[in-house]
C-alpha cells in the first residue's frame, strides 16, 4: 500500500462487499476512532480478528487519517480495499508531533512485519536514516543501501521527502554533520579546513574545523539517538540537570547551547510540521547527476554542493527588487533565501542592480568571514555576468564560479570563457541550473507582489 487515502471527517460508509458477520466491527471501529482518537499526530494500528497488527500508518490528525479508511472511497481503492475488509479492531498511539510520528511507525513496521506495510518490510531498496558508529566525529546520513556493520540504522522509511525533512528538524536541534569528509581528531589539518554553508547558519558544530571537541559532539549525537530510540521525556531531564551544573560552573556558553536545544525539543511539535519544515524535491531532475554533469561541464576538480542564485524584478517600472536563492547538494534550502531593495540604482537598470546586489551580498560574507557558494548563478546573459564579475573586482574579493543563464537559447555564459556552453535541452546540468534560476525569479516576483500590496493597502 503506498499511502493512506485522503484525511476526511464524515460518517462511515459500510463496504458493500464486506460480510454481514463483520458489519458490527467495522461500525465500533469507525466509532472508536469518531470518539477515542484525538486530533493529535501519532499513529493507527489496523488488526485482524486474530489481534495481529496488520497494518500502522502514520498521521497528523489521527482521527481525521484513521477516520477517512471507514469511508466508500476506502472500499473502492485498490490499496486499501482488502485492509478494510480484513480489519476488525483499530488503535492508536499519540506522539508529541508529525517527525515522532514518522520515526515510530518506522520502528513499529520493522519490529511487527504488517502484512500490508508492504513498502517498509526492511526492503533495503527504501530509504533508512544511518548515524555512523565508527568515526571519531559520526555523521548522520539518509542511505538506500545501508552498511551491515558500523553504523546504527533507523528505518526503513517508506517517503525519502518526509525523512529528509525530519532530519531537517532534527539538525536545528542536534546540529550534527551530515557530509561525506573522513575526519579524524588526529590530523591536526582540520584546523584550517573551511567549514560549509551549514556551519554558518549554525545547523552544523563544524567538527571538520575542530570547532568542537570529539566528546562534545559525541554528546550531540548520543543526545540524538536517545531521542531518535523514543527517550525524549528523560533526554530532556537529563540535558536540564547538565545546564544546571553548566551554568553553577560558569561554562555559560555550554549552558545557553543546552538552553537553546532544550527549548527546540520542547517546540518540536510546533516545528515538527514535514510539509513545513521539509525541502522541496526537485522532481524533473535527479539532483546527483545535475551536480555531476556541471563537475564535468565546467570541467571542476570536485563537485559543487551549494549553488546560489540572483533575480531582478521591477515593481510598478519605479522600484526594483531582487532575490537571492539558495541551494545545497541539488535542493533548495529557504533558511539562505534572502530579499534585497535596491537602493543605489535610479529608475529601471537590470546591470546596475545586479552590480549593487553581488556587491552587497559578497562585502557582507566576506566581511563576516561567511562561506561563499561553490557557484553563483545570475539571471541573464554575458552583459549581467559582467556587471556581476565588476562588484567582486570593486570589492576587491575572489569570486566563487559566476555563471549567468540566458533565458531564450538557454545558454550558459561561464566567468573567464569567451564562448558559452550550450547543453542539450535534457541534461541534467542544465535542468539543474534552470531550477535555480526559474526559484529565484519566482522569490523576486514574491517580493515583488508583496511590496505592492503593502503600497495598495498605503503600508509602504
Amino acid at each position: 500500500m503506498d499511502a493512506p487515502p485522503p484525511e476526511h471527517e464524515a460518517q462511515p460508509e459500510v463496504p458493500p462487499d464486506l460480510p454481514k458477520s463483520q458489519v458490527e466491527f467495522f461500525l465500533r471501529a469507525a466509532e472508536k476512532v469518531r470518539t477515542q482518537f484525538p486530533d493529535r499526530p501519532g499513529v493507527y494500528l489496523f488488526q485482524d480478528k486474530l489481534g495481529r497488527v496488520i497494518y500502522i500508518g502514520k498521521a497528523k490528525n489521527l482521527r481525521a487519517r484513521a477516520g477517512s479508511y471507514f469511508l466508500k472511497a476506502a472500499a473502492e481503492d485498490s490499496r486499501t480495499a482488502q485492509l478494510v475488509l480484513e480489519a476488525y479492531d483499530i488503535d492508536f498511539m499519540e506522539t508529541e508531533s508529525e517527525v515522532d510520528a514518522l520515526l515510530k511507525e518506522a520502528r513499529l513496521v520493522k519490529d511487527i512485519q504488517p502484512r500490508f506495510n508492504r513498502d517498509l518490510r526492511d526492503d533495503k531498496s527504501f530509504p533508512y536514516l544511518q548515524i555512523t558508529t565508527h568515526e571519531d566525529f559520526p555523521r548522520v546520513e539518509i542511505t538506500r543501501t545501508p552498511r551491515s556493520s558500523g553504523v546504527k540504522l533507523y528505518g526503513p522509511f517508506a517517503n525519502v521527502s518526509s525523512l529528509r525533512g525530519a532530519l531537517q528538524v532534527l539538525q536545528r536541534v542536534f546540529k550534527f554533520r551530515t557530509c561525506p569528509l573522513d575526519i579524524e581528531e588526529s590530523d591536526d589539518r582540520w584546523r584550517w579546513f573551511r567549514p560549509c554553508l551549514l556551519a554558518s547558519i549554525r545547523q552544523c558544530t563544524a567538527p571538520c574545523n575542530f570547532r568542537i571537541s570529539k566528546e562534545e559532539y559525541r554528546k550531540d549525537i548520543n543526545r540524538l539517538r536517545k531521542f531518535l530510540d523514543g527517550g525524549r521525556k528523560p533526554l530532556l531531564a537529563e540535558m536540564r540537570v547538565e545546564m544546571q551544573e553548566a551554568a553553577a560552573a560558569r561554562r555559560f556558553e555550554q549552558a545557553a547551547k543546552l538552553r537553546d536545544e532544550i527549548q527546540m525539543l520542547e517546540s518540536l511539535e510546533d516545528r515538527g510540521d514535514l510539509e513545513k519544515n521539509e525541502q522541496p524535491e526537485v522532481f524533473y531532475i535527479d539532483p546527483k547527476k545535475g551536480l555531476a554533469g556541471l563537475q564535468k561541464v565546467l570541467k571542476l576538480d570536485v563537485q559543487p554542493r551549494t549553488i546560489e542564485g540572483c533575480d531582478i524584478a521591477h515593481l510598478g517600472g519605479t522600484e526594483t527588487v531582487a532575490s537571492l536563492v539558495q541551494f545545497i547538494d541539488g535542493l533548495p534550502f529557504k533558511p539562505g533565501y534572502r530579499r534585497f531593495r535596491i537602493r543605489e540604482v535610479q529608475g529601471v537598470d537590470d546591470y546596475a542592480s545586479m552590480h549593487e546586489v553581488v556587491a552587497r551580498r559578497f562585502r557582507r560574507l566576506d566581511r563576516e568571514g561567511e562561506v561563499f557558494p561553490d557557484i553563483l548563478l545570475i539571471d541573464g546573459g554575458k552583459g549581467q555576468l559582467g556587471k556581476a564579475l565588476t562588484a567582486f573586482e570593486t570589492l576587491g574579493i575572489e569570486p566563487p564560479l559566476v555563471l549567468s543563464l540566458a533565458k531564450k537559447e538557454e545558454l550558459i555564459y561561464v566567468m573567464g570563457r569567451d564562448e558559452p556552453i550550450r547543453l542539450s535541452r535534457h541534461a541534467f546540468a542544465l535542468r539543474l541550473l534552470q531550477y535555480v534560476r526559474d526559484e529565484a525569479h519566482r522569490f523576486a516576483q514574491h517580493y515583488h507582489h508583496l511590496l505592492r500590496r503593502k503600497r495598495t493597502l498605503g503600508d509602504s
